[in-house]
């Protein structure tokens, strides 16, 4: 085993600098410890931290005396605290947030994540995981392969993480029995062939007596593999297995200092490059050649996956942020629709339709989620039917996003194949996903071009196309304002077109309902009828509830800027209900109808639309007078 590096106050300078220089060339290997609670796995960590020799003085005296107050079962030093460092973690004897730590051995630099074993806390796993070379799956001794064992395993091998570490912990507490050890290996080798591991490391220790971390134990005289340190120093890291690829980078920032400068900035993901590579900007296609590849201390002859750099090219090509950058020869995919893994992580589920943010890499996107194909069950492996998904569900489902994407399957290239996914109201991150394939209907399908363009249409009928979005309770007057909008601007000679809500539900929308989802794909529908009408130069006026603003932004996000007007007819409840002209609220009040906006489904006003009308404070007429006078001119 290597000698560990020693690290203290006492460093002079140009120790530091010979440490720096020792150091600046040696392999980084990032890996997560996850499982169960309560399996030692931030114990394991402080103590690989403490045997490297990894801990400041000031920090040692520290961790002695929050052992002392906190109490050890008779060892001096709870190696845990070096790790859990929120209060509640503490407390509780917990982790909940993922922790980050460096060390290092003569050999390698490492970076390893302590993840939370709760199962609430699966989505901070998820978080670890996402950017790992080896996963280390802790297992007590006394209590075998556990419910979030199978959970983690399987999470890790969704995420492409090919080297797993079986570490059964707390070998002290079962007299270090070999057969008891040998009798849990074979179960999760039973669990992991069913998944599609293929291979794993097991070795036996114990985190808090230090058997097998960084020295062979005694205590287990009947072992003969690598302690984990060795096997640590000696597996391959990523940056490794990705330099063999073909060139990817995608674009993250273009940078242009001045007018004889441009250059194309971002993180290397797979491959390498050097200049005379002839590259391929994606999606738009276009290929030149590498004219030089810059970083701040100066041009090289070649960088490789894991560098940042900036490559500048010989022609002037279009490339923006969100862009790639890949071998021209080689290039990854470009589609809209894809087969995914997902694995949601908010408290709110899936709502299946609804137009979510997708980041992947440096591209953002909207993506609707259609109805999961089947949820996974990580104890069984069974695939089981789902409408949705809910908090640490792992399901598989169709994505489509609002433009074509480069990737790259997750199995292939992480950068171009994982992606978050983001509430667009709330901005939290609800859910992760992996990329498994593009969908053969996303090549099949292209845009017919058109000789008479939007603005031809709109231009023949002297107007400027818009969408006057007409929102708010049922019975608040909406369609009745719509009609008058819609009459005064016959009079001036416009041409426009009504979609009223109940009126399309007799045709378009006959097939949905009123749950959450077929509200959703209501209201998509309307926009895209709404978006061809304004192709045609149309002002069109849709009169429905549309009752949440995901949805309305939707649609706003589907047309040009400054042609979707939102109007919000702002009416009580109690107005509304006591107007009650078709007897809905009466029903919904009895129970005898479901779903009902106001009553046991929400409605979330509009925070600033263009224009906002109170029926309790002017008739209808009036309502559309004022209206009017804010839409003009209409050219």
């Amino acid at each position: 085993m290597s000698e560990p590096i020693y690290q203290t106050d006492a460093l002079i300078a140009e120790d530091i600098d010979a440490y720096l220089e020792t150091h600046q060339h040696k392999t980084m290997l990032r890996f997560i410890t996850c499982g169960s609670v309560d399996d030692g796995k931030s114990t394991l960590i402080g103590r690989l931290l403490y045997d490297s020799k990894m801990i400041f003085e000031d920090q040692l005296a520290t961790l002695e005396s929050d052992s002392k107050r906190v109490g050890t079962q008779g060892q001096e030093i709870d190696f845990a605290l070096l790790v859990d460092g929120l209060a509640a973690e503490r407390e509780q004897g917990i982790t909940i947030d993922v922790a980050y730590r460096f060390f290092a051995t003569e050999k390698r630099k490492f970076i390893v994540a302590d993840c939370p074993g709760h199962e609430q806390y699966t989505r901070n796993m998820v978080t670890g995981a996402s950017t790992a070379d080896l996963a280390a799956i802790l297992i007590d001794a006394r209590k075998g392969v556990l419910v979030q064992t199978r959970r983690h395993s399987f999470l890790c091998h969704q995420l492409g993480i090919k080297n797993l570490v079986l570490a059964v912990n707390k070998m002290d507490l079962i007299d270090y029995d070999q057969a008891q050890f040998d009798a849990i290996v074979a179960d999760y080798k039973e669990f992991a062939d069913s998944i599609g591991i293929e291979n794993f490391t097991a070795i036996p220790m114990s985190g808090l007596a230090g058997d097998n971390i960084t020295s062979q134990s005694e205590n287990t005289s009947w072992y003969d593999g690598p302690t984990l340190i060795e096997h640590l120093e000696q597996v391959e890291v990523r940056s490794d297995v990705n330099a063999a690829k073909a060139f990817s980078m995608p674009v993250q920032w273009v940078n242009r200092p001045n007018l004889d400068f441009r250059g194309f900035s971002g993180l290397i993901a797979t491959g390498s490059v050097k200049p005379g590579d002839t590259v391929r900007s994606l999606p738009s296609g276009k290929t030149s050649t590498v004219k030089s590849v810059v970083t701040m201390d100066g041009n090289l002859d070649s960088a490789i996956a894991g560098q940042s750099v900036t490559v500048t090219l010989v022609d002037e090509i279009d490339c923006s942020r969100g862009d790639v950058l890949a071998a021209a020869d080689n290039p990854p995919e470009v589609a809209d629709q894809f087969e995914s893994t997902i694995v949601w992580m908010d408290e709110d589920p899936l709502v299946v339709g609804r137009a979510y943010w997708m980041k992947l890499g440096t591209q953002m996107v909207s993506v609707t989620i259609a109805e999961p194909k089947y949820e996974i069950n990580v104890n069984t492996m069974q695939h089981l039917a789902a409408k949705t998904l809910e908090l640490n569900s792992i399901g598989v489902a169709e994505l489509t996003t609002d433009k074509r994407i480069v990737f790259a399957p997750y199995t292939e290239n992480r950068s171009l194949g994982g992606y978050i996914l983001i509430d667009k109201i709330t901005n939290r991150t609800v859910g992760a996903g992996m990329l498994h394939f593009s969908l053969r209907r996303a090549q099949n399908v292209h845009w017919q071009a058109s000789d008479i363009t939007r603005q031809h249409h709109a231009e023949m009928k002297n107007q400027t196309p818009r969408v006057l979005w007409f929102t708010g309770l049922s019975g608040s007057g909406k369609s009745t304002i719509a009609n008058e909008v819609e009459k005064q601007l016959a009079i001036m000679n416009r041409h426009t077109f009504l979609l009223d809500g109940d009126n399309v539900r007799h045709g378009l929308n006959k097939d949905l309902g009123f749950t959450e989802s077929d509200r959703i794909e209501n209201i998509r529908r309307i926009g895209e009828v709404a978006k061809l009408m304004t192709d045609a130069g149309l002002i069109v006026l849709t009169a429905f509830i549309s009752p949440f603003r995901a949805d309305r932004k939707l649609v706003r996000d589907m047309l040009e800027d400054h042609e979707f007007i939102e109007i919000h007819v702002d009416t009580p409840l109690e107005v509304a209900e006591q107007r009650d002209v078709k007897g809905l609220y009466k029903k919904a009040r009895a129970g005898e109808l479901k779903n009902f906006t106001g009553i046991d489904s929400p409605y979330e006003e509009p925070e600033s639309p263009e224009i906002r009308v109170s029926t309790v404070q002017m008739s209808p007429q009036e309502a559309a007078d004022y209206i009017i006078k804010k839409i003009l001119p209409l050219k």
